[in-house]
């Protein structure tokens, strides 16, 4: 929280440092958490933006991104514990952004698509699963590494076998080799 002694001008930077990572961040965040406990995502995210309200900009210069996921992590795998469970809350489904395709076959040809990835996903074990959803919110094997206390050698591996695991359901194979017939290489 906002310390008594400071300024009102540096209160006020504060606040825009907040809310400037609130627009920034809270779509992936939401995404993320929404991945790992389904319907308490909401939650999970408030809490890490009230703990970033009690950090200063110094101390997080740079990393911020890190920061938040890490903390959304942490909190995420509390909320399992606590459960006793390995798996997301909910449907742990995300949204896909919404789009308006011209066919509506399309469309519902892409959002069942959609559905039996995320559950093949949701299928992983956790520390498979956080490892994949992290790369594929762009952070480096580094990042991931210092976000989920592991080696980077020892994400690399965690991913390489999310997405093995993946390749093996002959519906991701599918799609392979869908793409690889609309886009040769």
């Amino acid at each position: 929280m906002a310390d008594d002694r400071m300024s009102p001008s540096e209160t006020r930077d504060r606040r825009e440092w907040v809310l400037a990572l609130l627009d920034e961040h809270e779509a992936r965040l939401s995404r993320f958490a929404r991945r790992l406990v389904g319907e308490q995502a909401g939650d999970v995210v408030q809490h890490v933006f009230l703990r970033l309200c009690e950090q200063s900009p110094e101390e997080l210069a740079g990393r911020e991104a890190r920061w938040l996921f890490t903390v959304c992590r942490n909190r995420a795998t509390d909320l399992l514990r606590r459960r006793g469970r390995d798996e997301p809350l909910g449907d742990g489904a995300a949204r896909l952004p919404e789009t308006r395709p011209a066919d509506p076959a399309e469309l519902a040809e892409r959002e069942d698509l959609y559905r039996r990835m995320n559950a093949l996903v949701d299928d992983l074990p956790l520390d498979e699963r956080e490892a994949l959803l992290l790369w594929l919110e762009g952070f480096r094997y580094g990042e991931i590494a210092q976000m989920i206390g592991r080696r980077e050698g020892h994400v690399r591996v965690m991913v390489h076998r999310a997405i093995k695991r993946l390749r093996a359901y002959r519906v991701v194979r599918e799609l392979i080799e869908e793409q690889e017939t609309v886009q040769p290489s």
